[in-house]
């Protein structure tokens, strides 16, 4: 394969990824959703076994969770708000006024109480605490949602509106740090079975200010953050995988509790579902019924 021009023009030049003016803003062909249902398939297979309870969310959740959940504090960088018109017939004309003569419209609208998703558990924590005490098994779910962070790039591995799936375990911090380490096994054998190139490394959130290089620190000290980066559109392979161990940080922010009365930890395993879509065509080429056999059967059976 040409690798000289880079992958997003390839995308672009056949329909895979259509351009929408906004770095990082892209549509999506049939051809590209067919892999991600694929893959969604294959992820599933891979995690069937565990009979987690399966959650969808949508991609806005409740300022007020939002900002309970501490994500202002370390990636306000990232985070998105909804905002919405909330005047009157007056405030309409003010605006339409604005609009006509290119004048800044933006501030006639207001914060609504929603906020976008950054990362598909975001939504769980909460209806967690508003479900009570976790039994002493703990829980265990599958979630997935679109995410929004705000990162443009002319690389399309960092989309700015992506889909995150995610397995996350809730119980003792022996049952999330197995969970971690079983899953970890589980993915090098998905990623494997694609036939991508991949290495596990330890890694670090893009923690904001100050505080952020203590924080960032600690997680590369303590292992954990891993991530499975694969070669994708960049120089530098990209994470395409996340394999995390929050500790109590969530349980601490909504109170969640293990019978009778302690600290539940919690940890997740993300998968990044656009970019490995691309890696697949990247590595593969750009005609999925012509990649490897193997390739086809993970996805499509």
């Amino acid at each position: 394969m040409d690798v000289s021009t880079p992958l997003l023009e390839r995308l672009v030049e056949r329909r895979i990824l259509v351009p929408m003016g906004v770095d990082g803003l892209y549509g999506r062909s049939g051809i590209f959703e067919s892999v991600v249902t694929g893959l969604e398939s294959a992820i599933a297979r891979a995690g069937s076994a565990d009979e987690a309870e399966v959650l969808r969310f949508p991609p806005a959740m409740p300022r007020t969770e939002f900002e309970r959940s501490e994500y202002m504090k370390s990636f306000p960088q990232l985070a998105g708000t909804v905002h919405a018109f909330c005047g009157g017939d007056r405030e309409h004309m003010a605006l339409l006024t604005k609009l006509a003569t290119g004048e800044d419209w933006s501030r006639d609208h207001k914060p609504t109480e929603l906020v976008l998703v950054p990362a598909a558990c975001y939504p769980l924590y909460p209806m967690l605490a508003m479900e009570g005490v976790i039994p002493g098994g703990g829980r265990l779910f599958d979630v997935q949602s679109y995410c929004f962070r705000h990162e443009p790039s002319a690389d399309p591995a960092r989309m700015q509106f992506f889909r995150m799936r995610e397995f996350v375990r809730v119980g003792t911090a022996g049952q999330a740090l197995t969970f971690r380490d079983l899953w970890l096994l589980r993915a090098k054998t998905l990623i494997s079975n694609l036939e991508l190139p991949f290495e596990i490394a330890p890694a670090n959130d893009p923690f904001f200010g100050r505080a952020g290089k203590l924080m960032k620190d600690n997680q590369l000290e303590q292992e954990l953050k891993l991530e499975l980066v694969i070669p994708v559109a960049s120089a530098q392979p990209t994470a395409c995988l996340s394999f995390n161990y929050h500790q109590d940080h969530f349980s601490n922010i909504w109170q969640l509790t293990l019978a009778p009365g302690k600290s539940a930890h919690s940890a997740c395993v993300g998968f990044g579902l656009e970019r490995i879509v691309l890696a697949l065509f990247r590595h593969h080429g750009f005609e999925p019924g012509h990649w490897p056999a193997g390739v086809r059967h993970t996805l499509w059976g």
